[in-house]
């Protein structure tokens, strides 16, 4: 009899240990569903978790006791239809023979200017872009009209005729306004009042039969690229425009020139 329980009490003491090592198996899996389902965790974060499985596993610091939380993933960099990543396009450099060149035109365009007392409407400037004109609206059109004025269309057709080169270059028409909101049986938005004048304005210099149409295009962006501030009349004045862009001849753009 004294055998039997003896041998009772040691199968009982030997299976003792299957407790403990199953909640340390099911604390185990926890942990790593914890990690797998958090790909990027803050430091304050982690450590919490840390400290509450170390504590207990060992009832104080433990394994878990790591510096630095888990690392966080960088996302891909941006990629093109076929998975191929791609690469930021810079400007083209303008050469100096074309600033040369675009400066000559700057300077007829100032001397019409000049000669015509339109200073206060016309305005050239050299840029890394090409040179631009610009003309205020309040020249061409009436306040929520795309129309050019028909007084001010001989205007436009001086303009064209400044624009005749040869070789010609590409030129991009764009339409500008300030941000007091539009909503007319014709517009609902200013981008749609932008986008218009440009496409009118760029008629009218195309009635020039010595201007290639293939050469030009036209944009509008509405109230999104102001010059100045709207808080002002005079600024308002300023962001109502129409400006033209001249570009320089480089080899990117030659690439692009319609064939003969």
């Amino acid at each position: 009899m004294g055998k039997k329980k003896k041998n009772r009490r040691s199968e009982h003491m030997n299976d003792s240990w299957l407790i403990p090592y199953a909640d340390l198996l099911t604390l185990l899996l926890a942990l790593f569903i914890v990690l797998f389902s958090s790909s990027q965790i803050d430091q304050k974060k982690f450590q919490k978790i840390a400290s509450s499985f170390s504590s207990a596993f060992t009832g104080g610091n433990g394994v878990l006791d790591f510096p630095n939380p888990v690392e966080p993933i960088t996302p891909p960099a941006a990629q093109d239809e076929q998975g191929q990543e791609r690469e930021k396009q810079p400007s083209p450099a303008m050469s100096q023979k074309e600033k040369e060149g675009l400066a000559q035109v700057k300077e007829k365009i100032d001397v019409y200017i000049q000669e015509n007392k339109l200073g206060g409407k016309l305005q050239t400037s050299l840029t890394e872009e090409g040179l631009a004109i610009t003309i205020l609206d309040d020249i061409l059109f009436d306040s929520g009209s795309a129309e050019v004025r028909m007084k001010d269309r001989r205007l436009a057709s001086e303009v064209a005729a400044l624009l005749v080169m040869n070789p010609p270059r590409n030129v991009i028409i764009s339409g500008h306004t300030d941000n007091v909101p539009i909503h007319n049986a014709q517009f609902a938005s200013n981008w749609e009042l932008s986008v218009m004048r440009a496409v009118n304005f760029m008629k009218v210099l195309l009635e020039n039969k010595q201007l290639d149409p293939r050469y030009f295009s036209a944009k509008g962006y509405g109230e999104y690229k102001p010059i100045a501030s709207n808080e002002t009349a005079a600024g308002r004045m300023k962001n109502r425009r129409v400006e033209i862009l001249i570009l320089p001849r480089t080899e990117f753009n030659h690439s692009q020139m319609p064939s003969e």
